[in-house]
C-alpha cells in the first residue's frame, strides 16, 4: 500500500489532496501548525489509516519531527509540500517579507531536503520516490505588490529543477513534481478577491492525477496555462511598467 507524507494538511490544497488519496487507500502522515485540524482530518478515515503530527517548517527540530512521523507510516514513496505563506505587501513591512522568506524558502529547503535524502536512501528502481511541491504561477515574473511571495516562489521553481537534475548525476530514482497553481480560494487569499479563483476541490483533483502521471510541472487550470504562457512573452521593461494592483 502507497505511502504519502504531506506537509501542510491543516488547510485548502493540502487537506483536500489529503482526502483524495485518502479515498484511494493511501496510508497518510499529515503534518501542519494546528494540531486540532489534523485530528479532525484524521477522524475522517478508519483507525490507522492516517497519522498526523504537528509541526512548524520554520523550526529546526521540524525534521524529527518528520522522522518519526515517517517511522510511524512505515515509510514513505511521496512527499508532498503544500506547506506555504503569502502576502501582498506594496508597503514593504520587513517583518512579513522576512516572515514569507522563512517560510517558502528557509523552511521549504529544511523540509524537502530532508525528504530527498530519505528518498535518495530508500527509493529503489522497483518501487520510484516522488516528491511534490505547490508553488505557484507567481514564480513566472516579479510581482510589485508581493515581492518575498514571488521571489519565494521563483526560488522553489529554480530549487525542484536543480534536485531533478542532481537526481539524475547521482542516478536516483526520484521523479519530481513542481504545481504552480493560479488563484486558489484558500486563506493565502482571504483578504481580498481575484479574478479567475478556483475552488480547492477541483484543483486538488487535477493535482492528484499530475502526481499519478508523475508530471514534472503542472500550471492549475487551462486558463492559467495560458495567462503564464503571455505573461513570458512580456518584455522586461513593459513588465516592470505595469500597473499590478491589490483586488478589492
Amino acid at each position: 500500500m502507497k505511502k504519502a507524507i504531506i506537509i501542510g494538511a491543516t488547510s485548502g490544497i493540502g487537506r483536500e489532496v489529503a482526502r483524495l488519496l485518502a479515498k484511494e487507500g493511501w496510508q497518510l502522515g499529515i503534518a501542519g501548525r494546528r494540531e486540532e485540524l489534523l485530528q479532525s482530518l484524521q477522524a475522517e478515515f478508519p483507525d490507522g489509516q492516517v497519522k498526523y503530527t504537528a509541526l512548524d517548517v520554520t523550526d529546526a527540530d521540524a525534521p524529527t519531527r518528520l522522522q518519526t512521523l515517517v517511522n510511524e507510516l512505515g515509510g514513505m514513496d511521496l512527499y508532498f509540500h503544500s506547506s506555504g505563506i503569502g502576502s501582498q505587501n506594496a508597503n514593504l513591512e520587513p517583518e512579513i517579507e522576512i516572515r514569507t522568506a522563512r517560510t517558502n524558502g528557509e523552511g521549504f529547503v529544511r523540509m524537502v531536503t530532508w525528504a530527498f535524502n530519505y528518498l535518495k536512501a530508500h527509493a529503489t528502481r522497483e518501487n520510484r520516490g516522488h516528491i511534490a511541491v505547490i508553488s505557484s504561477i507567481a514564480g513566472t515574473k516579479g510581482i510589485g505588490i508581493a515581492p518575498a511571495y514571488s521571489a519565494t516562489k521563483r526560488f522553489q521553481n529554480c530549487y525542484i529543477q536543480a534536485l531533478t537534475q542532481l537526481a539524475h548525476i547521482q542516478k536516483l530514482p526520484i521523479s519530481f513534481t513542481d504545481i504552480r497553481p493560479g488563484f486558489v480560494a484558500t486563506d493565502l487569499l482571504r483578504d481580498a478577491h481575484y479574478p479567475m479563483l478556483m475552488k480547492a476541490e477541483p484543483v486538488a483533483r487535477e493535482i492528484v492525477y499530475a502526481l499519478k502521471h508523475r508530471k514534472r510541472i503542472r500550471i492549475i487550470d487551462w486558463r492559467y496555462r495560458l495567462l503564464v504562457f503571455v505573461w513570458r512573452l512580456i518584455p522586461r521593461p513593459i513588465w516592470e511598467r505595469l500597473k499590478i494592483t491589490k483586488g478589492k
